[in-house]
């Protein structure tokens, strides 16, 4: 056999350089599990690429922890005889100045690392996690990275190393303290193409040690290499022969041609494939048309999924399936991936089988579900494989099961039980059931209760008794809690006789106070009547004791019928307007919902709507309907607008304007850093607005904070949620609303006079508000962050005040001192916080001077303020005026 030598090069330009991968993390089906040090390090996670196709991906996170040394090795890499190849690493960094409150030691690079052997045997402790013995490829820095509010960007970079001697290799990935993500390593090798010229043959040959390095390869005559041996003639066009020696030329495999004589491969024809795994004589074939006859079944809160198999399976037969889960929250907002918890079984990715069983999802919410059919070309195409989508919405689930029932306490005919709420109750629970039976008798009776502990009653003494608790939603009963044996006591309660006669001493020692009741009740019923006879006659009484001109407004609990309120103050709505079409959350006395109303002579609108749960009691239905009676005497841009009430309709609603992008407090968080300085004032300007107009009602809210603003998609701010709001009193010269119910307050927003002496005026809701400046400049953070209330209580009673948030402007951060002076009659009205924000809003510049305070300790009044020396605590107050005066032309 005659042999020709051939330079195999890549600047040669007769020769074509192609790749050939040896290992790609793209089309693993699996999880990829290499080997990570330390385990707190690199994650592996299931992540989609652009196209939506499943992917795994390692990331690290861990930059406010210093001396970070967190290392990934790939699995063991056959060399395959090649001398030198190439990585191509997709990776994005998250931008280390849109991290906040990080030490200096982020880094925004990782190093690339390779070690050679020659065979599997690398373990969890060798080789030695360092660089010697490991060889260091480069420094990989990003071209962008990229902060929160922005799409991560994905950056590509190729290194390629060698020459290698070894069976094979391992690639190693060290973070020294970035916030990045490894989307895929793609490991490859470049040959020169096998090569016909003047019948000589020239195999594949893989490159040098080096890109350029030139390669001595052996070739051969014609004779028995391509075409009959018979003959010296190369394969005809439309013919190949794939190996050398023996054989006759062979047609094109389906799919493919050649217009080349001598061919050794038939190239696929558009739209056809061949996997890395194909050998080159194969047929092409084509990805799978999408899965057929997708059937869902929803079963409240699981899903059931089946399909047919696709018309075509792309001529293959190693078809799998994908099935991918998205949770759609609004109409308008795109659908996102579905949280982790929901559980897919068998498996997500990678089925063989047509079904899967979908659980853990939530109710009365909105699913869209691919089906991918995926096949061993799918990967070939930079689009998403082919899927059908299924769009479905789940049922109200039952409560699960009540968990263990304990005995508090038992007498000879009671037994004193509690519990806790099911750990999943889909919904407001309505009541409980408690089932009871003597042990060894079928026959058992049931009591209801409204919380979650209960007395059953008329028992016989010393008698062991099974019990057993459910809860009941809208959607019915949950399951039973397991049975539990109690047993009564054989004595009675030596405390039930005084248990007994508690009545009786309680109606002597309260018998005083019938003829202080009996006048209070005189009184009011002639003010009743007073009103009945001319409601104009009861507004004027009012208005002499306020400003004139000013709208006054009246509480409606002073009402002796509460549906007087009602339908004087709130609009009575047919329930034919009314469309409910997702729930969107929970509240105090039922579910909320968004809908729309359309009325007539008026355009259709998006609303919201507050239901009131079933089973309800008449005082529940009045304190329900009173908050629809507060809303709809309010009329300003900045406070929540009622559109109408449903009260004859089963559930009673309240209709109210719908505010896009909901609650102030996890709008913020959700786009932390989103928003210029400016924005934020804006924000503020508007909240200062809408409580300045219910100020001069004489109206005190009493729980203003971020969670109870609300924003619409224009970023205007309303005022809402006036469930503990209460009318001032303006007939004193002290007006305040002083509860003697003892109910609960919200601690970390109160003032302190509100807290100790529950006095709560126009003045407490100014300390309240100086709070909310806080949560907004911070974006949502939590005030006092986690100190409990009683660390929170005795801090600010001696002296001691949030500081500024991080890039807080220094006037905003006197502002919010002002807010939180100590005596409430030196706190700023709200006619002059409005003011002043205008004043800031006009003036941007003074809102650049940020305070360098640092927030991460509370900061004490009597202590050193900044551009201040040390004060004593008397002259704090003097102090925060002084800078407010020296910032902007107010008054204090």
């Amino acid at each position: 056999m005659d042999y020709l030598l051939w330079v195999c090069s890549l600047i040669v330009p007769v020769v074509l350089a192609v790749e050939e991968t040896l290992m790609d993390s793209r089309w693993a089906t699996t999880e990829l599990a290499w080997t990570t040090f330390p385990e707190s390090g690199w994650e592996e996670v299931s992540g989609y690429d652009d196209s939506m196709s499943p992917i795994r991906t390692y990331q690290v996170c861990n930059v406010r922890q210093p001396n970070q040394n967190n290392w990934l090795r790939t699995d063991f890499i056959p060399r395959r005889g090649v001398l030198r190849v190439y990585v191509e690493l997709k990776f994005s960094v998250r931008d280390c100045a849109s991290i906040p409150n990080i030490p200096g030691s982020c880094k925004e690079t990782f190093n690339l690392f390779y070690y050679e052997s020659e065979g599997d045997t690398a373990t969890d402790t060798s080789p030695l996690w360092r660089e010697n013995p490991y060889v260091k490829v480069d420094t990989i820095a990003p071209d962008e990275s990229f902060s929160l509010l922005e799409a991560g960007r994905i950056n590509t970079k190729v290194r390629s190393f060698g020459p290698l001697s070894k069976a094979g290799f391992y690639l190693a990935f060290q973070d020294l303290g970035a916030c990045m993500s490894l989307i895929s390593v793609r490991v490859f090798f470049k040959k020169c193409s096998t090569t016909i010229a003047n019948f000589a043959v020239f195999p594949e040959t893989a490159t040098g040690a080096e890109a350029t390095s030139l390669v001595i390869a052996s070739g051969g005559l014609c004779d028995q290499r391509h075409g009959d041996s018979t003959q010296c003639q190369a394969c005809i066009p439309g013919t190949f022969k794939s190996k050398f020696g023996e054989g006759s030329c062979a047609p094109c495999p389906s799919n493919s041609r050649t217009s080349a004589r001598g061919a050794s491969i038939c190239p696929c024809q558009n739209g056809f494939y061949r996997a890395d795994s194909d050998p080159p004589d194969s047929a092409c074939t084509t990805i799978p048309s999408a899965p057929r006859n997708v059937i869902s079944s929803v079963n409240e809160t699981s899903l059931s999924l089946e399909w047919d198999e696709p018309e075509d399976t792309g001529g293959r037969s190693d078809l799998v399936y994908n099935v991918v889960c998205k949770k759609c929250l609004r109409d308008r907002s795109p659908c996102t991936r579905c949280d982790d918890n929901v559980d897919i079984a068998p498996r997500r990715l990678g089925l063989r089988q047509r079904k899967v069983v979908v659980r853990n999802l939530q109710a009365h919410t909105r699913y869209s579900f691919e089906v991918q059919a995926v096949n061993g070309v799918s990967g070939k195409i930079p689009t998403s494989p082919s899927y059908s989508t299924v769009n479905i919405t789940t049922n109200q689930a039952a409560p699960s099961a009540v968990p263990t029932v304990h005995l508090m306490r038992s007498t000879s005919d009671t037994l004193s039980l509690s519990w806790l709420p099911p750990e999943k109750p889909n919904g407001v629970i309505l009541d409980y059931e408690i089932k009871y039976h003597e042990r060894g008798q079928a026959m058992s009776h049931t009591v209801t209760a409204q919380h979650s502990s209960a007395k059953v009653e008329g028992l016989r003494a010393a008698t062991p008794y099974v019990v057993q608790v459910r809860a009941r939603t809208v959607a019915g009963y949950g399951r039973y809690s397991n049975p539990m044996d109690f047993s009564t006591s054989l004595h009675s309660d030596p405390q039930k006789s005084v248990q007994d006669q508690l009545p009786l001493i309680i109606g002597s020692a309260s018998a005083g106070l019938v003829v202080i009741v009996a006048l209070v009740v005189i009184a009011v019923v002639c003010l009743k009547k007073q009103r009945s006879g001319s409601e104009l006659e009861y507004t004027e009484k009012l208005q002499q004791y306020i400003s004139p001109g000013v709208k006054v407004y009246i509480d409606p609990f002073t009402y002796e019928d509460p549906n007087d309120a009602i339908h004087e103050f709130a609009k009575e709505i047919d329930i034919s307007c009314v469309k409910i079409e997702e729930v969107i959350g929970a509240g105090e006395f039922g579910e909320v919902c968004r809908g729309r109303l359309k009325q007539a002579g008026r355009r259709e609108m998006v609303v919201a709507i507050k239901t009131l749960k079933a089973g309800y009691t008449e005082r529940q239905r009045r304190d329900f309907l009173a908050e629809a009676s507060i809303m709809g005497q309010f009329d300003h841009p900045n406070v929540i607008r009622l559109e109408g009430v449903l009260t004859r309709s089963c559930p009673v609603l309240i209709i109210t304007e719908f505010m896009e992008n909901g609650a102030l407090d996890s709008f913020l968080r959700l786009n932390d850093g989103r928003f210029t300085m400016t924005q934020l004032v804006g924000m503020l300007r508007g909240i200062a607005a809408g409580m300045k107009y219910l100020s001069d009602m004489n109206y005190v809210h009493r729980d203003l904070a971020a969670r109870n603003i609300l924003v619409n998609s224009n970023l205007v701010c309303k005022v809402s949620d006036f469930g503990l709001s209460r009318f001032l009193d303006d007939t004193s010269a002290d007006p305040t609303y002083t509860s003697s119910l003892g109910g609960k307050i919200p601690i970390r927003w109160t003032a302190p006079e509100a807290i100790a002496f529950r006095k709560f005026t126009s003045a407490s809701d100014v300390w309240s508000y100086g709070i909310v400046m806080w949560e907004v400049v911070s974006y949502g953070e939590s005030p006092y962050w986690d100190m409990s209330n009683q660390d929170v209580m005795t801090a600010v009673e001696q002296d001691y005040r949030l500081p500024p948030p991080m890039d807080c402007p220094m006037v905003l951060h006197q502002l919010m001192l002002e807010c939180w002076m100590k005596e409430r009659n030196l706190r700023p009205k709200f006619s002059r916080i409005v003011s002043t924000l205008d004043k800031l809003l006009r003036n941007a510049a003074s809102l650049k001077v940020v305070t360098s305070t640092y927030s991460g300790d509370l900061l004490r009044l009597g202590g050193t303020l900044p551009g201040h020396n040390r004060k004593s605590p008397d002259s704090s107050q003097e102090i925060v005026r002084q800078q407010m005066s020296q910032t902007l032309p107010i008054r204090v």
